[in-house]
């Protein structure tokens, strides 16, 4: 049986470079107030050997976000475009934009969110027995982002992790939490927690799609007994190949995009995840004697993959017409169909590009939009698209503005897309226990700070940004070079590159905490 003890015998330095066995660090009394419990894992190492024992609520235990210390104004870069005023704030919803200069890299991301979650959770190293990472920021085509973070490793001694990194555009994050969750439910688990990784640098060259950019990453603990569950057999899964984005330039950063084909993607694989899951649910529903439909009121709060904010509310808009369309009798007289009755015998598929229906939908799901989604683009409209992350910042955005009471018993309907293309609906349960010190509440606190955080970042001027894209897409594969770029504005305990040798072998190094 392994258990998971709450005072870690070893603990970090407040520097070092990934060359050198680690010292040690005294954390803060904050870490030691979120620390996991002494018996949080207590489940049989090996399940199977009961045919009846499953892991019980496998989910989200904790949750940590990284996102980088500067960022652009929306406004001014609108401005700076000689755009129309509002193209990037009220078009697509966004308000700024964060991004990493040439000094980070998807590593750096990484080794900086996965042991910012371990210190404040107070976790020791040997306590995780797979570690999976989903990205699409490549720059090695052999070497996995994975391999990098087992460096952290070291001092415990710990090499037996499973996982490896998962990359689909966006969908490489959600793909490495069911593989963790799946590892937990199978014959295979151990009795130790899985860690999913999820983190990404979006950036455009210069032109229409630049604002959508973003970065960061998130880290991930998996387990059993934990306050998000994974609700056990509802995914709804679409996967098709198609070329809306796609990176085909290994030696380049950008993608190609086809915008308009995208979106329809997008909408396409919401449409056929929001059916599968729904057939899913009412199944399950059947069997326990209840006889009903799946609507958007089955869910306290729905969350999405998210491109641009403009994109989501679109998104919710279009799971009501789902709703409507599926309806037996819908009430168009009253309540919220009211007013939709001329959409009664639209067809789906003929409405991706749809004025008409866009507007009907997105008026008719204002207020749901506000309740359900709205506060989960809190991240997202002040950081951008973090492509693997993205759908997770928007979980850490709603975790961060909700009490654990208000949450506790809700249920979270989840949309994460990657294109290419891969996509799932799942959902999340949220416990009922809220009480002070219930895992819970202890998730929800690490995250209050999510605000305070962002208001911390440096706002860098439009032509200043635009400097450092410049010198980032110049020297982001060059080597025997040492990264320019001020390490001073990186905030407290973040990994950078402090210099890439002949042989293209980085060398990770961490700012004092």
């Amino acid at each position: 049986m392994f258990r998971l003890f709450s005072n870690a015998k070893r603990c970090w330095p407040m520097k070092r470079t990934l060359q050198r066995p680690p010292g040690r660090v005294h954390l803060p009394a904050m870490v030691q107030q979120n620390s996991f419990s002494k018996g949080s894992v207590h489940h049989q190492a090996n399940p199977s050997s009961s045919s009846s024992s499953w892991p019980n609520d496998v989910g989200i235990l904790a949750l940590e976000v990284y996102f980088p210390s500067q960022y652009v104004d929306q406004v001014e870069l609108e401005k700076y475009d000689g755009v129309e005023a509002g193209k990037y704030t009220v078009g697509l919803g966004q308000k700024q934009m964060g991004f990493c200069a040439a000094h980070e890299d998807i590593n750096s991301l990484c080794l900086t969110v996965v042991q910012r979650l371990v210190e404040r959770s107070r976790l020791p190293w040997e306590s995780i027995g797979r570690l999976e990472v989903g990205t699409e920021t490549i720059i090695d085509k052999s070497k996995a982002v994975k391999t990098v973070l087992m460096q952290l490793f070291e001092d415990s001694g710990n090499t037996d992790v499973e996982g490896i990194d998962t990359t689909n555009a966006c969908y490489g994050g959600t793909a490495s939490l069911f593989n963790a969750a799946d590892w937990i439910e199978s014959s295979s688990w151990d009795g130790r927690y899985a860690l999913v990784v999820c983190g990404d640098i979006a950036v455009y060259a210069t032109g229409n799609a630049r604002p959508t950019g973003g970065a960061g990453a998130v880290a991930m603990l998996v387990g059993p007994d934990a306050p998000l569950a994974l609700e056990r057999g509802l995914r709804g899964t679409h996967m098709e190949h198609v070329y809306d984005f796609y990176k085909p330039d290994l030696a380049s950063e950008y993608p190609v995009v086809d915008g308009q084909l995208s979106i329809q993607c997008y909408f396409r694989a919401l449409d056929r995840c929001y059916a599968t899951y729904r057939k899913k649910i009412e199944s399950q529903w059947q069997k326990a004697g209840i006889s009903k439909q799946c609507t958007l009121e089955d869910f306290q709060f729905m969350i999405f993959h998210t491109p641009f904010c403009k994109l989501v509310q679109k998104s919710l808009a279009r799971v009501l017409l789902n709703d409507f369309l599926a309806s037996r009798n819908p009430d168009v007289e009253c309540g919220v169909y009211k007013g939709l009755k001329d959409f009664s015998n639209v067809k789906l598929e003929e409405t991706y590009s749809s004025k008409e229906v866009d507007r009907a939908f997105q008026k008719a799901s204002q207020e749901l939009f506000r309740q359900k989604t709205q506060p989960s683009l809190f991240l997202s409209a002040r950081n951008g698209n973090m492509y693997t992350p993205s759908v997770y910042g928007c979980l850490a955005s709603l975790l961060a503005q909700f009490s654990a009471q208000q949450l506790a018993g809700s249920r979270i309907g989840v949309f994460s897309y990657g294109s290419g293309l891969a996509a799932s609906m799942f959902s999340l349960k949220v416990t009922q226990n809220s009480a002070p010190g219930s895992p819970l509440e202890k998730l929800v606190s690490s995250l209050s700070d999510l605000e305070t955080r962002l208001d911390s970042r440096k706002c860098v001027p439009p032509e200043k940004f635009s400097e450092i894209m410049k010198l980032r897409e110049d020297t982001h594969h060059l080597v025997g070079h040492t990264p320019h770029g001020s390490k001073d504005d990186l905030f407290p305990g973040t990994w950078y590159i402090e210099q890439v040798d002949d042989k293209n072998r980085r060398k990770y190094v961490r700012r004092p905490v």
